[in-house]
């Protein structure tokens, strides 16, 4: 089990998969964001477990080493990518980011807890409207931000206006679980 949770599997050489140990932890950071750049400070001033390599989100080295990745999502969404592959992103990537630091891992496994992972998400959601704040005021690289609506993948949806939203998921999509 990783440090969210989960199992990050790979595959191996013989075709099975198999759990995938983290060795080392790359953090995609918006390198336009204050805060962003303060946590990149501040995690780099922290003892680690697990060494963290921080690259800015949607630079030309991230898209060398990550061609895979969605490099728009990364600036919109706190990603890490683990030394086999594995991407953790929003609360996930935080809780990982922190379980690689030595005198956070036992917090990490706090928030790795169903309730834990509510406080987590918490946290990265206050953080994205800090950030859209910012970016509002036309603190994000000197340009004034266009004001759309930021919408994520999991119904949670955020409104210059309005503030953090969440929709349940609709079934006309077919993506509802049965019951």
């Amino acid at each position: 089990m990783n440090a969210t949770g989960t199992n990050a599997t790979v595959t191996t050489a013989t075709g099975t998969n198999a759990p995938a140990p983290v060795r080392r932890l790359t953090v995609l950071y918006d390198a336009e964001c204050s805060l962003c750049a303060f946590l990149r400070d501040w995690l780099l001033r922290q003892p680690q477990l697990v060494p963290l390599e921080p690259v800015p989100a949607g630079s030309e080295e991230a898209r060398r080493r990550f061609p895979g990745l969605d490099h728009g999502a990364t600036l919109d969404e706190i990603t890490v990518v683990g030394d086999a592959g594995q991407v953790y992103r929003g609360p996930a990537a935080w809780v990982v980011t922190l379980w690689a630091l030595r005198e956070h891992r036992p917090l990490a496994h706090r928030l790795s807890t169903p309730s834990g992972a509510l406080l987590a998400k918490g946290a990265v959601l206050a953080a994205a409207k800090w950030r859209g704040a910012q970016a509002h005021r036309g603190q994000r690289g000197g340009a004034q931000w266009g004001g759309q609506v930021y919408r994520r993948a999991d119904g949670w949806s955020y409104a210059p206006g309005s503030g953090w939203i969440y929709t349940a998921p609709g079934c006309a999509d077919g993506t509802c679980a049965p019951r």
